[in-house]
């Protein structure tokens, strides 16, 4: 497994939850990262297809299939082992950061949110 900085950043986070669906070629995955990120990651094609080859080159996404339509290759990307675990990981990292706040602003702790 290739190495990586202890948090990703959300478009690439949000790349690799598209996969989790399973295998999609790069408009799928601008669709489904735009929908599971409510928005906030629009991700441009130039900008997608870097991340494609900087994530496949460290081996957590592969190229699942490829097919012609309409004259113009489409290649569909799949997650790979270190990938699901890559995204499983930053998940549970960020849900830990998250926690550190919303313990300490809950009602329960006794501070009430802003």
């Amino acid at each position: 497994m290739a190495k990586r900085s202890p948090s990703m950043s959300e478009p690439t986070y949000f790349v690799l939850a598209a996969l989790l669906d399973g295998p999609s070629h790069g408009y799928g995955i601008i669709k489904r990262a735009d929908e599971l990120s409510g928005g906030r990651v629009r991700l441009a094609v130039g900008t997608l297809y870097g991340a494609l080859d900087r994530l496949a080159g460290d081996a957590l996404i592969a190229v699942d299939s490829e097919e012609t339509v309409q004259g113009r290759p489409r290649r569909y990307y799949r997650l790979t082992e270190d990938g699901r675990r890559a995204v499983t990981q930053e998940a549970a990292r960020m849900e830990q950061a998250a926690r550190v706040v919303m313990d300490r602003t809950s009602p329960a702790a006794g501070i009430a949110p802003a």
